[in-house]
């Protein structure tokens, strides 16, 4: 079984800043870690993923170049820097793990994730 904590999240203005921070615990030494967000009125939609054992990086276009994920110490831990947050960026943002290593054609595909975290909600007010 997988644990999947989340913390970060909250409101922020646009232009701001916000950090994402989510762990897996399991008996994996390594997993598929991604973030997912759904905003009001739409469907889950990907964000950016990474296998911790290394491999691709997966980043939704319209969050290219202003976030970021990265690895803690422990390779478990996955953290999404977002910077210049946008008013479209608000939903309700979610950790997805598998111990599977991470595989997609075109973008991740949430039914590949076995372990999801509560969600957290990023809100950037328009």
């Amino acid at each position: 079984q997988v644990q999947v904590e989340e913390s970060g999240g909250g409101s922020v203005q646009a232009g701001g800043s916000l950090r994402l921070s989510c762990a897996a615990s399991g008996k994996s030494s390594s997993y598929c870690m991604g973030w997912f967000r759904q905003g009001p009125g739409k469907e889950r939609e990907p964000v950016a993923a990474t296998y911790t054992n290394g491999g691709s990086i997966y980043y939704a276009a319209s969050v290219k170049g202003r976030f970021t994920i990265s690895q803690g110490n422990d390779k478990n831990t996955l953290y999404l820097q977002m910077d210049s947050l946008k008013p479209e960026d608000t939903a309700v943002y979610y950790c997805a793990v598998d111990e599977d290593p991470c595989w997609w054609v075109g973008s991740p595909d949430p039914q590949h994730f076995r372990h999801w975290g509560q969600g957290t909600q990023v809100t950037v007010p328009s």
